[in-house]
């Protein structure tokens, strides 16, 4: 079982590293794939032309029978706890799990409907590198949690 992150863009700047910490630091409890797609469409600036574009690239990277969680202010959210067990659900069922984080725009239909759950982080608007810093986080959160390790003080 692998955890298969699709970002769209990459980040530069200080939380580059901090990002980096923590995909390392789940690395120890779950194979891990961090995977950048290119951003935009090519010089196109409407919304649908740029959302299409990025989705092509983000489907193509997504693996076959992957629970598939696409990150949306729109989702549903769920518990440290909560992403841990499904995280171990799928990995019982000998699947992957991916997450996908959109672009400027978010997310196009085609990658929804494709997903399994639309998560979200906030129903606020976050910044890509905040979206993903959250994400890396919670991914090294839900394998401490699953080996019942002291990081996660909140409710099991």
């Amino acid at each position: 079982m692998k955890v298969v992150c699709v970002v769209v863009g990459g980040v530069k700047g200080p939380l580059a590293r901090v990002i980096q910490d923590y995909a390392d630091r789940a690395a120890h409890y779950w194979r891990t794939e961090w995977i950048e797609v290119d951003a935009g469409a090519r010089g196109r600036t409407d919304a649908e032309a740029v959302m299409v574009a990025e989705a092509e690239r983000i489907l193509a990277r997504i693996p076959d029978r992957s629970h598939l969680a696409a990150l949306t202010r729109v989702g549903r959210g769920m518990t440290s706890t909560g992403l841990s067990k499904w995280i171990q659900r799928a990995a019982v069922e000998g699947r992957d799990v991916a997450f996908v984080i959109g672009g400027a725009f978010g997310l196009h239909r085609s990658v929804t409907d494709r997903a399994d759950r639309a998560l979200s982080l906030s129903p606020m608007t976050l910044p890509h590198e905040i979206a993903r810093l959250m994400l890396a986080e919670q991914i090294y959160r839900a394998g401490t949690i699953s080996r019942n390790e002291p990081y996660h003080k909140g409710s099991r």
